[in-house]
């Protein structure tokens, strides 16, 4: 393989016609330049310049290996470029996963100051509940997960996965406008309104529930908080969401549980050996976007 450093010479000297000067704009001895285009004759098999005691004239093997290597180099130093900026976070992709109530009001907050930040890379979101994204974080197909979990339903993540806590939701009641509901247990009576059987979210309401003496009827469920809260909205039911589920203008009763309340943990998932310059971009824009969130409830 020729040797790039060799061929920069080789164009330099062919462009001057003067080792003497190729060695001035190089910044090497002249000496180092005459040794290098005798290492690039010897592996190109032919010679390069016809030399006498006064100067140095380019065969036409060398000037026509000059034009190639122009073009040859011009692609090696772009790929130079792209290197750097892919090292440094300038470049490259972020693949990134996360649920949907997050996707709303943290991650789209996230990913947009990321790409404000780094103009040059391209973003990749996919969006599933936990189970159905962790096995992406884990086989690489993914960079990070925004995940959740419920104290009321307590799990445990793969060992091989750095945890990132990113946000503490609290549950709150909500009921249609106009409803004088007061807490959980003036609610029990009510028809609720419940995510699957076999989420987190269903557990959790129905041990909440539990604690406080009753059995929620669940009537109606769906896992899309949005959906949940429409369907109170429309006075269909109660139900207790995490409070990120809630929009600013609701048109809903919200009332919060008693202390000590359960609360939704919200965590980014990544794991330790990715290398990826742009995680901890990602990273510290989702902590942002979640203080910026937290900061809201704190006010209203």
């Amino acid at each position: 393989m020729l040797n790039p450093i060799h061929l920069r010479t080789l164009t330099e000297a062919v462009r001057s016609g003067s080792f003497a000067e190729a060695a001035r704009v190089l910044g090497y001895t002249t000496s180092a330049v005459s040794q290098q285009i005798a290492m690039l004759e010897r592996a190109v098999g032919a010679q390069l310049f016809e030399r006498s005691a006064r100067s140095v004239r380019p065969t036409a093997v060398a000037q026509r290996l000059a034009v190639l290597s122009r073009h040859a180099l011009a692609a090696l130093s772009e790929l130079e470029h792209e290197v750097r900026a892919l090292t440094r976070g300038e470049a490259g992709t972020l693949r990134l996963a996360s649920f949907a109530t997050a996707n709303a009001r943290v991650m789209s907050a996230a990913l947009a100051a990321v790409v404000h930040r780094r103009p040059g890379v391209d973003v990749l979101l996919d969006e599933g509940e936990p189970d159905e994204v962790l096995a992406s974080v884990l086989d690489g197909e993914r960079d990070a997960a925004v995940v959740f979990g419920y104290d009321l339903d307590p799990r445990s993540w793969p060992a091989e996965l750095v945890q990132t806590p990113l946000l503490a939701e609290p549950l709150v009641l909500i009921a249609a406008a106009g409803r004088e509901i007061g807490s959980l247990t003036e609610a029990g009576p009510e028809h609720w309104i419940c995510t699957r059987a076999d989420t987190a979210g269903a557990r959790s309401l129905e041990r909440l529930c539990a604690a406080a003496g009753f059995a929620p009827r669940i009537t109606l469920r769906s896992n899309d908080y949005g959906v949940v809260c429409e369907l109170v909205r429309r006075g269909l039911g109660v139900a207790v969401v995490p409070k990120l589920a809630l929009e600013h203008d609701t048109g809903l009763v919200v009332r919060p549980l008693p202390e000590p309340a359960a609360h939704r943990r919200i965590l980014a998932l990544h794991r330790s050996s990715n290398t990826n310059p742009l995680l901890p971009v990602v990273l510290d824009a989702l902590a942002t976007a979640c203080e910026l969130v937290a900061a809201g409830w704190d006010k209203s």
